[in-house]
């Protein structure tokens, strides 16, 4: 196509520092108090959290062949 190309963008070194830092995260992390705190909670705590509330609803509703008028809860 006609003009000027437009791969030529000069880039901006703060996005350049940014993704250098993505990509070397895993050299400078430490285990400290508050990140294993957080792997915890997203280890064990949220899925229990999930599976509790999955276990407590299996069974309860048939969203299947539902008309209009007919009532969700089986219990």
């Amino acid at each position: 196509m006609a003009g000027l190309p437009h791969y030529k963008v000069a880039m901006d070194p703060a996005l350049v520092r940014l993704g250098s830092m993505i990509t070397n995260r895993y050299k400078y992390f430490r285990w400290t108090r508050r990140t294993a705190g957080i792997t915890v909670m997203y280890v064990f705590v949220v899925p229990s959290i999930i599976g509790y509330l999955g276990y407590k609803t299996d069974g309860l509703w048939d969203l299947r062949a539902k008309r209009r008028g007919d009532i969700i809860s089986e219990r």
